[in-house]
Formats: structure tokens, C-alpha cells, sequence
């Protein structure tokens, strides 16, 4: 939890039911224990949906079809829903979740490895939503620059990893470092992208927007290896932005055991 769980549940408090058929996915899965996206993260959703308009969707991480059920009842009339997944027990459930509810015919499920369904997708999306394996957003970050459409929004779920992205790479679990260090990497890309507008807010488990710039490249949005660095050094984003993903990754190394050298001399300073 990123945020106050009071404020959290005030919120939630105020909100309005689904339909019925979204109301009973959505049970089901909690009493199987399987995930489906907050209802902070539905509310924007719906509200992102109503202003975009798209009629293009893809999702990257169906489950069991929940999220691409929500987003087919507030996007406009005649929008197509491509939605991938590879987990196989839970395919035959989403797509018995998209027959209960009418919607085979506007929502399209792809069986397989997002990476290599990515390569194969023609065309372009008005709107993406992924919300798949966190640490395989960056490698998928490519195939989606080139299929959302200009003016198109990316919709990033679960991008702070119950607060877990903040930590010192140190400080995290040896088994958890590297999606933790490719969850940065990937927020560093959405924030310094010239392609992307990104706003990273801590709604859910952490929500980043990023809209695909129209036409030419602004003057003030240079390219991200040309970032200035900040003042504080100890912040991952101020490292100078790299051409490829691990010169990125080194470079957060690097600050990380920085990070780590100033509080062992803290430490040592108490002693």
C-alpha cells in the first residue's frame, strides 16, 4: 500500500457499483485469490476511456478478463479489444468471462508470449494498457512506441511495486533486484522518452500515463541522454539516460552504491 489505507478506503468508499456481470468476475476472483485491478485503478480507467475515446485497444495481461470487460463498456461503441495472455489456466476462464458477458465479438484474446505476440501486432492503438510480468514492461516498451498510435495513451499498472521501486537496490531482497532495476529503468524511459508525455502517480500500486507526442519533437523535450543532471545525486532519474538498457541498469547500479557507501558512514558516524 503507497498510499493511506483510511484515504484508500474513503475513496473506494464513494464509488458506485459496476455492472453486474463485472460485480460477479470481480468476486470470483477474490474468493480464487486471483488479481484483478484496484478499484482506484478501474475509476481511472473509466474516466481515461470516456476521454480518449479509442477504438483500438490492446491489453497487454488479460487474467481472466476482467479489466478488458471494464474498458469495453466505456469505450465508445464499435472499439475492438486485442488483449494477450500466456498463462494457460487462465485463458479458458477469461474466455468464458467474455462469452458471459456478450463481448466475443469486440474483444479479441491472443494466446502466447507477449514478446513475440508484440512483434507480430500490425497496425496501430489508440490506447494500451499492460498489466503483465512488471519486469518484462521494459523489454515490451518498444513493440508498444510502435504500436500506439500519435495522441495515443499508455496506461502502466503496478508500477511501484508496493513502494519497493524507492528502495536502495540494497535494500531489496537479491531475488527481487532485477525487476526492481528494470521497474526504474522503465519509469526513467516513460519520463524521458521525446516520444512519451508521462505522469507517474501514486494511485493503486502505482499508475503511470504516458501519452505518444503528435508530429514533430518539441523543443524543450530533448532526448533523454541529454538530460541534465540534478543537484541531489541521489535520485535514479538524475543519472544521465543511457542508449541502450544495461548502461541504464549500471547506471543505477552505480548510484545505488553510492547510496549504500553514505549510509554505511552514517552508520559508522553513530558508532
Amino acid at each position: 500500500m503507497i498510499v493511506d489505507e483510511r484515504i484508500v478506503t474513503f475513496i473506494n468508499s464513494l464509488d458506485t457499483e459496476n455492472s453486474r456481470i463485472l460485480e460477479e468476475i470481480e468476486k470470483e476472483a477474490h474468493a480464487s485469490d486471483v488479481p484483478v485491478i484496484r478499484r482506484e485503478m478501474q475509476s481511472l480507467l473509466k474516466v481515461l476511456l470516456m476521454l480518449q475515446k479509442p477504438m483500438r485497444i490492446l491489453e497487454v495481461g488479460t487474467a481472466i478478463g476482467f479489466s478488458a470487460l471494464l474498458m469495453s463498456e466505456y469505450a465508445p461503441e464499435g472499439c475492438r479489444i486485442t488483449t494477450i495472455e500466456n498463462y494457460e489456466k487462465r485463458i479458458p476462464i477469461a474466455r468464458g468471462n467474455f462469452a458471459r458477458a456478450g463481448k466475443e465479438d469486440v474483444i479479441a484474446l491472443i494466446e502466447g508470449d507477449a514478446a513475440q505476440v508484440l512483434e507480430t501486432l500490425e497496425g496501430t492503438y489508440d490506447f494500451i494498457f499492460m498489466d503483465a510480468a512488471k519486469g518484462q514492461y521494459i523489454h515490451y516498451l518498444p513493440h508498444v512506441l510502435r504500436l500506439l498510435a500519435e495522441g495515443g495513451c499508455l496506461v502502466s499498472d503496478n508500477v511501484m511495486q508496493d513502494g519497493g521501486v524507492i528502495q536502495s537496490r540494497f535494500a531489496v531482497e537479491r531475488r527481487n533486484r532485477t525487476i526492481h532495476a528494470r521497474m526504474r529503468e522503465y519509469l526513467y524511459e516513460l519520463k524521458h522518452n521525446p516520444l512519451l508525455e508521462t505522469a507517474i502517480l501514486p494511485l493503486g500500486d502505482g499508475a503511470a500515463i504516458s501519452v505518444k507526442r503528435n508530429g514533430e519533437q518539441p523543443e524543450e523535450a530533448r532526448p533523454a541522454e541529454q538530460a541534465p543532471a540534478q543537484k541531489d545525486g541521489n535520485q535514479a532519474e538524475q543519472a544521465p539516460a543511457q542508449k541502450d538498457g544495461s548502461q541504464a541498469e549500471q547506471a543505477l547500479a552505480r548510484q545505488e552504491e553510492q547510496e549504500q557507501h553514505q549510509k554505511t558512514e552514517k552508520e559508522g558516524e553513530k558508532q
